[in-house]
């Protein structure tokens, strides 16, 4: 009786000191994006738009980010082609983030960005592009576009 009394002390001593179970973060899945439009956009040829081949999915958007009122016209497309759901986050040089769009589905687009913290003009910027597997969110992947950004008053 002694030996089992011994053991079970032992087993909540060791469950006492080892190292607690960490609950993992919950997952909450991004907005989609409340003005996305559907179709190809007509954008002006001033801004540098192209579409870039990330390997596992295409999009488009504009190299020139210009700010007005705190808000950027990027035309940030995901083609119809595509079979990811697609969004936006603009990064200053430590990873902080700027502003970000919503997602968008195949064949949308969203013009423009707002940024919650605007940088000064010329400062470098990452338009980082994340792509999620639809109805799972698990992700198809990133791609980050570094550019500069110009500041309109």
């Amino acid at each position: 009786m002694a030996a089992v009394c011994a053991i079970s002390v032992l087993v909540m001593i060791a469950a006492l000191l080892a190292p607690g179970k960490t609950v993992p973060a919950e997952f909450t899945p991004p907005p989609f994006e409340p003005n996305a439009v559907i179709g190809i956009p007509n954008v002006p040829d001033d801004l540098g738009w192209t579409e870039l081949d990330a390997q596992a999915f295409l999009f488009s958007v504009c190299g020139k980010v210009v700010v007005r009122d705190g808000e950027a016209d990027i035309w940030l497309t995901n083609p119809e082609s595509n079979t990811v759901w697609l969004k936006v986050r603009i990064l200053d040089k430590n990873g902080e983030t700027l502003g970000e769009s919503g997602l968008i589905r195949p064949g949308e687009y969203v013009q423009t960005v707002t940024f919650d913290t605007v940088p000064k003009d010329g400062t470098t910027i990452g338009l980082k592009l994340m792509a999620y597997q639809p109805e799972t969110y698990f992700s198809e992947g990133t791609a980050t576009l570094n550019t500069t950004v110009k500041v309109e008053e």
